[in-house]
């Protein structure tokens, strides 16, 4: 299954009531994505321009999406960006695909 790295920031309303009621969002976000057939892998807070990152595997980009969107669409968040991961072997693809293709730059 993909891996997807998610960066997120919460609304100060967000923080405000968190330290009103403290509360470990991993176990949300863990049933988020089990309701896909996903698994949560980590979840962190962090310093800088984003509070927190997760690691979640989900069957497929829509069913990621679906999470995304749900999350999103609750009004918590004041951002929330979805990274799809790729294995090296991918990659490893990926290049030799690349090598393949016929690319012309702009005006060429």
């Amino acid at each position: 299954m993909p891996l997807y790295l998610t960066r997120f920031s919460y609304t100060a309303e967000t923080w405000a009531r968190l330290i009103g009621n403290p509360e470990d969002r991993r176990k949300a976000a863990q049933s988020y994505i089990e309701s896909v057939g996903g698994e949560l892998h980590g979840f962190w807070y962090a310093f800088g321009k984003h509070d927190g990152y997760t690691l979640w595997e989900a069957p497929d980009n829509v069913s990621m999406a679906a999470v995304a969107l749900a999350i999103s669409s609750g009004g918590a968040l004041s951002s929330l960006e979805t990274i799809v991961l790729l294995t090296v072997d991918e990659t490893m693809d990926a290049l030799r695909k690349a090598g393949q293709v016929q690319y012309r730059a702009p005006g060429a």
